[in-house]
């Protein structure tokens, strides 16, 4: 699932193109129409969908088309990574343990959309991406994995959200080719690798 660039998309589509990744993009979805990221996966040949919420009258409509959508593809694994909406409590269901999403900070520190301002705002030292597989509330789930980067003393946000991605585009790669070959885990707070 994409909301803009699809910079994560594409770096999960170049590395399935590796057999040995073990994963494969069935179809990308999207809130929004003419996003870089579909165009990408057009591109690539992958099936695509756009499912805006405005479209529809309720949140709760919303998230009922935007299962069947998803659920037509059959997918083992959805990633949301760079997916700007919250799904509900029918799309959690339909994939129950299966929806995984990145944030731009060590959760459970600095949740939601200004993780890495933040951070700066704080003063911390060290940052990083969290991959975890979604719940109900905002940046909760149980975390799958963690990667850090320096906070250095002359960042500003757009510096540091740029070495914060890097990390995180390759903690995703290495997690969900894990997941695919190895599969995973998850027992209530806690998740992670078999």
């Amino acid at each position: 699932m994409v909301s803009g660039a699809g910079s994560n998309m594409q770096a999960l589509l170049d590395a399935s193109r590796d057999p040995a990744f073990g994963a494969q993009i069935v179809a990308v979805g999207a809130d929004r129409d003419g996003t870089r990221g579909l165009e990408i996966a057009r591109e690539a040949g992958i099936p695509t969908f756009v499912e805006k919420l405005g479209d529809y009258p309720t949140r709760e409509v919303w998230d009922r088309a935007l299962t069947t959508a998803v659920t037509t593809f059959s997918p083992d694994l959805v990633v949301l990574a760079g997916f700007l909406k919250l799904v509900g409590p029918e799309f959690l269901g339909a994939f129950p343990g299966r929806v995984i999403n990145t944030h731009n900070a060590l959760l459970p520190s600095f949740p939601g959309i200004h993780g890495p301002a933040d951070a700066l705002a704080y003063g911390v030292k060290i940052t990083g991406a969290s991959l975890f597989i979604v719940d109900p509330g905002v940046d909760t789930g149980a975390i799958l994995a963690q990667v850090t980067c320096p906070v250095l003393d002359d960042d500003d946000e757009a510096c540091l959200l740029d070495r914060i991605k890097s990390v995180e585009r390759d903690q995703l790669v290495d997690v969900v080719g894990a997941m695919a070959r190895q599969g995973w885990w998850m027992d209530g707070r806690r998740a992670g690798l078999c």
